[in-house]
Order: structure tokens, then C-alpha cells, then sequence
């Protein structure tokens, strides 16, 4: 692929998608932090070229085609807006905006100047995702009737515990919901192909007070012995929320950040008339298929054991794990095939600003249902 990039953002997940785009053999031509010092140090740490020194930079380096925009929350809508109005292609980071105000302008962009645009909902295409995928559409466990999981995280379990996310200005208003719930959100809704009708929620904010260091801190990383101050908080740190989708199906899932000894823990079953399908993102490279009319089985990932639809998505022969990194070579595999294939009126395998935007919706629906204590339907 000829394609070429610049990367907004080199924190945790930023570097995720240097290292993705490395492994498809896309050119990097630059990276932008958000100081001067702080740039040149990613160029030198990650052995790139060009160290951007701004947004109107980058924007504006004809060199580029596509922006991938990895940053905090609340710069991606602006980041985003900048480089779709100057012609590149866009991969975001979830959530796509604050709002559903702004994700619906980025929509409109994106189309208005014929850009393509994703947001990475990467879990999609761990390979026994794939499959889950493929044997839901083929109706190998018969029609889905019930679905239930959970996304359970302990990075955040001590009040000394401290991200940008936590502060509702950087991170939205939303945060265990938005920042991991969304994932599980739509991945369900992409396996099963049904949309949600309604929802119930109940949010809470285990740990009420935190300590902030005075100074900054990298996603994933402890405090240590920094200066700290109290702060109050409103973001939640769990929530519950009960499913109704099309068809009757009907689920439930619980998102928490403050649950110990599970590092990254998406897990999700689905109980069909025929069977049934788990999987947990901690044992990645096994799927639980469930009968009652034969003995249940477990499937290691083996691309020639797989279906043919979710066989490409697994890069490696059976008994070689694949996990978290592959996804993002996955994904932009499919984006930048996309793009370079020039039928932009074709459909789009892989999640996009249409995804976000209706991601970023649920969550709002989901905010009004644990404040006002109800059911919210979900229109359309």
C-alpha cells in the first residue's frame, strides 16, 4: 500500500498503532505531541522521521492521506474535524467525540468530502471473534434469544489510582460505560446483527474521592510517590445495564474498573434455540461452544477449523497465539484496503464514524436511564 500516515498521540495506544501500521508496512511520516519536547522524544523513542510541532502542520503535510487521531477525548473531535476538512482519511480513536452534536457533524464530513473514516472498535477482529461472527450469521446455535457479559478491569481499583479519564472535561461524562462498555456494546451488536430497542442502566461511582498527582501521569501507570490532591468524583466506576434488541433478544452487562485480578476481562455469552457461544479476551485463543444435544466443545483458534468468513482474520497457524496488538493489524488492514481499492460506495467490513456516532448515542441513553431511574428506547 502506498497510503501515508501521521499519528496524533503516542501514549498506550498510540504506540499500538505505530506498531500495527509498521507490521502492514504503511509509511509513517511524522507524529505530533502535545509540546514541542515531548514530539521530538517520540521521534527519537520510536525511530520516526518528522516530529510535527502542530495540528495546521500536519493538516496541511500534502504528503499525508490518512490522520490517525489518538489522543484524549476531548481533542478528538476537533483533530478529527481538521484533518477530514483538509481531505485525509480518518482513524479515531473510541469515543469519536464528546457528543452526539459533534459525531454528527464528523458524519457529516466525512461524507460531505468523500473521506473514509473508522473508529478503532478493535475487539471485533480477534480471530475466534470473527468466528463468533460467522457462526451467528451461518445459524449455527439457531436464533439468538439471550446474551449476557461483562468487561471487568482493576486498573483503577485503589483511590491513588489516576487517568485523564477521570476527569469528566478530558474523558466525557461517561467513563467505565464509554471507555470499555461501548466495546463490548458493539461487538454483541455486530455478532448478533440486532440493534438495541431499549435499555436500563444503573451507574455508580464506587470510589467517590481520588488522589490526582500534581503532575503527569501515562495511562496504565501507578502514582508511586508523587504529590497528590484530593478530588472529587463523578464519573462511574461500575454500571449495570439490562438489553432488549430486535427480535427478542435480551441481555445484560456489567462494566467495571475497580474489580481485582481482572486485567482486560470481556466476556460474553450467547444462548441461541440450537447452542451457544462464549468467549473471555484474557483466554483469547479458545471459543466455548455450547450444546445440549452433543458434548460441548472448546475451539482453539486454527484458521483451517474456522469458517471461511473469519479464516483471513487469523495471521498465524493453529497453536501460535494472537491477541491484542493483531487486532489493530486487522482492522487497518481492512480500512486501508478499503481505501485503496477507490469504490467508496461500497460497503465497509470495519467499524465506522456511523459506529461511533451511534456508540456515543447509547451512551447518552444510557446516562438519561440510571439518572432518571427508567427504561430509555433506543429510536431506529
Amino acid at each position: 500500500m502506498n497510503l501515508r500516515v501521521a499519528v496524533i498521540g503516542t501514549g498506550f495506544v498510540g504506540r499500538a498503532h505505530i506498531e500495527a501500521l509498521r507490521r502492514l508496512g504503511i509509511s509513517i511520516q511524522g507524529v505530533l505531541e502535545n509540546s514541542v519536547t515531548r514530539t521530538q522524544e517520540a521521534c527519537r523513542a520510536l525511530g520516526i522521521t518528522r516530529a510535527y510541532t502542530s495540528l495546521e502542520e500536519v493538516t496541511g503535510d500534502r504528503s499525508v492521506d490518512v490522520v490517525h487521531v489518538c489522543t484524549p477525548n476531548h481533542l478528538h473531535f476537533p483533530q478529527t474535524k481538521s484533518a477530514l476538512q483538509a481531505g485525509k482519511h480518518v482513524i479515531c480513536e473510541k469515543p469519536l467525540a464528546m457528543n452526539t452534536a459533534e459525531t454528527a457533524v464528523l458524519v457529516s464530513l466525512a461524507q460531505k468530502h468523500a473521506q473514509v473514516g473508522a473508529v478503532n472498535y478493535n475487539l471485533r477482529y480477534y480471530p475466534l471473534c470473527q468466528e463468533a461472527h460467522a457462526l451467528v450469521q451461518q445459524g449455527a446455535i439457531g436464533e439468538p434469544r439471550l446474551v449476557c457479559g461483562s468487561y471487568l478491569q482493576d486498573w483503577l481499583l485503589y483511590p491513588n489510582d489516576w487517568n485523564w479519564r477521570l476527569e469528566p472535561e478530558l474523558g466525557g461524562a461517561l467513563r467505565a460505560v464509554a471507555d470499555i462498555g461501548t466495546h463490548w456494546l458493539d461487538l454483541i451488536g455486530w455478532i448478533t446483527g440486532r440493534n438495541l430497542t431499549e435499555l436500563c442502566a444503573d451507574l455508580a461511582t464506587v470510589i467517590p474521592v481520588r488522589q490526582r498527582p500534581t503532575g503527569p501521569i501515562e495511562t496504565f501507570k501507578q502514582t508511586g510517590g508523587a504529590s497528590t490532591e484530593p478530588v472529587q468524583i463523578t464519573t462511574d466506576d461500575y454500571g449495570s445495564i439490562l438489553l432488549h434488541f430486535e427480535g427478542g433478544l435480551r441481555g445484560v452487562l456489567t462494566v467495571s474498573q475497580v474489580s481485582a485480578g481482572r486485567k482486560n476481562r470481556l466476556w460474553f455469552e450467547i444462548d441461541g434455540s440450537e447452542g451457544s457461544l462464549a468467549w473471555d479476551a484474557e483466554q483469547p485463543n479458545t471459543l466455548w461452544i455450547g450444546s445440549r444435544k452433543e458434548a460441548n466443545r472448546w475451539l482453539i483458534k486454527d484458521p483451517s477449523l474456522m469458517s471461511p468468513e473469519a479464516r483471513g482474520y487469523a495471521a498465524y497457524p493453529a497453536g501460535h497465539a494472537e491477541g491484542y496488538p493483531d487486532t489493530f493489524v486487522q482492522l487497518f488492514r481492512d480500512f486501508y484496503g478499503y481505501i485503496a481499492a477507490g469504490d467508496f460506495k461500497a460497503p465497509r467490513s470495519f467499524p465506522t464514524f456511523e459506529t461511533g456516532h451511534h456508540e456515543v448515542k447509547l451512551c447518552e441513553f444510557i446516562a438519561v436511564s440510571a439518572r432518571e431511574r427508567r427504561w430509555v428506547e433506543v429510536p431506529g
